[in-house]
């Protein structure tokens, strides 16, 4: 009798992991990203200006909700917004997006065919409402699972990074971040981060490459923080003299900016893990100097949806770029965001080069 229960019980669940195994999603450390156009687009010149947007926009829920993951083991109440909830949540990112009407958009957090946001494809969703000159765009999944047995997701996830843009686009590639160390079959279930690479052509001039990622979260193993540090610096190395923009939400602090967080926040960062190697490298937005100005409150960029959260606290969204570029302003937009997303929108205007 014991061994046919253990049978029963055993044989199912070595049947769904080896189910979970078939259809895992293993993308390849680099891939080819269909860039879709849906009509006629400029070209860059040398010399031009140019507007980016980068925002984490919470896969349209709003700031009605402290999720599970977001209070330590698990213990926040919400697992997903209510679809009234994105409802009310897609037209505000669109009101700030035409309000800003970037030439290249970067968005991190984008749900597509998710349980908890009902199955919708919201990059689609967005670019039916913004003007019709945002002709191009490309995405990039780093979390897909048609189920997931988590108590508290038991469903499909899918989660994108995507570019919109109103510019030519030439290419895009999928490059594989380094994952963190988890336990056996268990990580057949998560996120495999990504950074979205589109090149974009510039007329009798290198290609401008424009980078999009969303970075592993709060209390993972250190050294995987400092793996992708690490991958980016030597990325971002290899463009050389290719003019590059990278914008992400690093989940990481400015160097020397942990002490300076409130003691509940602390608990989710790691003090000798920041973006410091590279500040030291590239230009950077925000730089130190707006961090720790008198204008340093208008470049935070992070409202936790936690217990204890009052307002912005931190910054941990950044924009990195090649110093061929030449700054024109930048800014952190707060005010009427704040109800949109944990995450602020990131804006800055860059001329290229004329050479």
């Amino acid at each position: 009798m014991i061994t046919w229960i253990l049978f029963i019980i055993v044989l199912p669940a070595v049947g769904f992991v080896v189910w979970a195994k078939w259809v895992a999603f293993e993308p390849q450390n680099i891939e080819p990203i269909q860039v879709v156009s849906k009509g006629e687009a400029p070209m860059l010149e040398k010399g031009q200006k140019l507007k980016i947007l980068s925002w984490n926009i919470q896969f349209l829920a709003g700031r009605g909700k402290i999720f599970f993951w977001e209070v330590q083991g698990n213990k926040g109440p919400d697992e997903r917004p209510s679809r009234d909830e994105i409802e009310r949540t897609l037209p505000e990112v669109v009101r700030i997006l035409r309000a800003e009407n970037p030439d290249v958009i970067l968005l991190q957090e984008v749900d597509d065919g998710a349980t908890r946001t009902y199955g919708q494809d919201q990059l689609k969703r967005i670019l039916e409402l913004l003007p019709q000159e945002y002709t191009q765009h490309a995405e990039a999944f780093y979390w897909k699972m048609a189920y997931v047995p988590h108590p508290r997701i038991r469903g499909s996830v899918g989660t994108k990074l995507s570019v919109i843009s109103r510019i030519q686009m030439r290419s895009a590639r999928r490059f594989s971040l380094p994952q963190a160390p988890l336990p056996g079959w268990t990580r057949i279930f998560q996120f495999r981060r990504a950074m979205l690479e589109v090149h974009f052509p510039v007329r009798d001039a290198q290609d401008l490459v424009v980078m999009n990622s969303h970075l592993e979260p709060f209390i993972q193993d250190g050294s995987v923080k400092k793996q992708e540090i690490d991958f980016l610096k030597n990325h971002f190395l290899g463009l050389d003299s290719t003019p590059w923009i990278f914008g992400a939400d690093m989940n990481m602090l400015p160097p020397g900016f942990f002490d300076q967080l409130p003691a509940h926040e602390q608990i989710w960062y790691q003090p000798e893990v920041d973006v410091g190697p590279l500040y030291d490298m590239f230009p950077t937005l925000p730089t130190l100097g707006g961090l720790t100005g008198s204008d340093f409150l208008l470049n935070r960029s992070h409202y936790p949806n936690r217990p204890l959260a009052t307002g912005l606290d931190k910054t941990i969204d950044f924009i990195f770029h090649s110093p061929l570029l030449q700054v024109d302003s930048f800014h952190i937009r707060q005010n009427d965001c704040l109800h949109i997303s944990d995450h602020m929108p990131l804006i800055a205007r860059f001329t290229l080069p004329t050479t």
